[in-house]
């Protein structure tokens, strides 16, 4: 099997504050890698550290085969990265930021504006590509960032939480995108707090808390791995809510949780089904909905870090900014 990128044993330090612990990754060529982890997990330090803008104190890393400390060079030649947030010239257009980066690789003018046009056109930015970036909305500078970073053609492209403060349908726009550009063949890893982004998108999951990976497979390995299925209850009243509680806690061996009327707990064996069912009927409890569906990433992600996505305290990461593949 073919890797695009490799980490062994990474470990930083940040003073005090140990950001990486011994971070164990490995991405295969043309897929999605999704990085999760609360804020502070150490997400952004690990994508720093393979994009050569941080050098790990243990360890190693290979992009496409290069070692990131003693051949930055060539792995910068290969990867794209757009930060967490759009890091574009405002005062500059569309086409602007884009030969401007293009020059900045290399590129002779006329190739660097024929490589504009052409990213402007793949980003739906055409009719925009003559406004200044300020003008742009922040789906349309997302999109803007993350052409600047493939306008080097790179195999590898880091996505630090590309979709941050977007709605619904700008980041709907942008996985699309993503889809795209692994059917090219380019390698992306993805950190994100979006569960059902990287449930979306990512072919292989890492879970990352205190600088270490703690789960890694595929979603539906990762949602197998913590409980297999969820059973939903929901009464038609809601004084049923503690009968219907006590049953499933009593068939189920767990203690249900309660959120909008929907009682809810892990159900190890579906067999216990028909006896629930039959359980809620001889208590006369009418039920208005009855499902057992498989767990979700954030329930995973709960299960495996003690708390959801997003709710730990800020540590040492920072914003990685947008680095453009460099000659």
């Amino acid at each position: 099997m073919t890797f695009a990128i490799e980490a062994e044993g990474l470990e930083k330090r940040f003073g005090e504050t140990r950001a990486l612990a011994g971070v164990d990754l490995t991405a295969r060529a043309g897929s999605v890698l999704g990085v999760l982890g609360p804020n502070g997990a150490g997400k952004t330090t690990t994508v720093r550290v393979l994009a050569t803008l941080l050098r790990p104190d243990a360890g190693r890393a290979r992009v496409c085969g290069h070692d990131v400390v003693t051949d930055p060079h060539r792995v910068r030649r290969l990867i794209g990265l757009t930060g967490q947030y759009a890091a574009v010239d405002e005062m500059l257009t569309g086409t602007e930021n884009l030969i401007m980066i293009g020059r900045l690789l290399g590129l002779r003018r006329g190739a660097a504006r024929r490589r504009a046009a052409e990213l402007l056109e793949r980003f739906a930015l055409t009719e925009a590509a003559d406004r200044a970036a300020k003008t742009y909305s922040g789906g349309m500078r997302r999109r803007l960032d993350l052409a600047a970073s493939l306008v080097g053609h790179p195999q590898v492209l880091f996505l630090d939480e590309p979709t941050t403060g977007l709605d619904p349908r700008s980041r709907s726009g942008l996985w699309d995108i993503v889809r795209r550009l692994t059917d090219d063949g380019v390698t992306v890893l993805l950190t994100t707090q979006y569960l059902e982004e990287a449930d979306q998108l990512a072919d292989d999951i890492a879970v990352i808390d205190h600088g270490r990976v703690i789960a890694r497979g595929t979603p539906d390995e990762l949602k197998t791995r913590i409980g297999g299925q969820v059973l939903e209850v929901r009464p038609l009243t809601e004084p049923d809510q503690v009968t219907v509680r006590r049953i499933v806690a009593e068939l189920t061996g767990a203690r249900p949780t309660v959120e909008g009327g929907l009682v809810r707990a892990p159900l190890a064996d579906p067999a216990v089904m028909p006896v629930i069912v039959r359980r809620l009927d001889e208590a006369g409890v009418a039920v208005a909905e009855l499902s057992l569906r498989k767990s979700s990433l954030d329930e995973v992600f709960l299960a495996l870090t003690g708390h959801p996505a997003g709710s730990a305290e800020a540590g040492p990461d920072a914003p990685a900014g947008t680095l453009t593949t460099a000659v």
